[in-house]
């Protein structure tokens, strides 16, 4: 077995056996990833490059969208959160700009952190 496929089967049994949570945390790092890959290519003049990553982050906040359980009062704030987020990766994706892919960015760090301190928090009471 070759390291690239050593690794893709590492990468998909971390998946497979990841929690909710854990899930939910690669998501958003992942979003995060693709995120700087995009901001990386602007800079790079790769368009299709910049395209590619926008979008793949644009899909992720529409999961975290589709997951949403409505029956928390909550779950209305984190919509119109994502909703926001995806109408400014749109804007970032026709203009290119960085300057929103940096605003994007920081809303999915700060929202990437509060995630990881509520886990924290959850597994310190069990």
């Amino acid at each position: 077995m070759t390291n690239k496929q050593g690794y893709a089967a590492y990468a998909n049994n971390k998946i497979m056996t990841a929690s909710p949570a854990e899930l939910t945390l690669m998501l958003y790092e992942g979003a995060i990833k693709f995120c700087n890959i995009a901001l990386d290519s602007i800079e790079k003049k790769d368009i299709e490059r910049a395209h590619t990553n926008i979008v793949k982050v644009e899909n992720i906040i529409e999961e975290f969208t589709a997951t949403l359980n409505h029956k928390y009062p909550v779950a209305k704030d984190f919509e119109n959160v994502y909703s926001y987020l995806r109408q400014r990766l749109i804007d970032a994706n026709i203009k290119k700009d960085p300057e929103i892919l940096e605003e994007v960015l920081e809303h999915l760090r700060t929202m990437r952190d509060t995630w990881k301190e509520v886990m924290q928090k959850a597994g310190s009471r069990a």
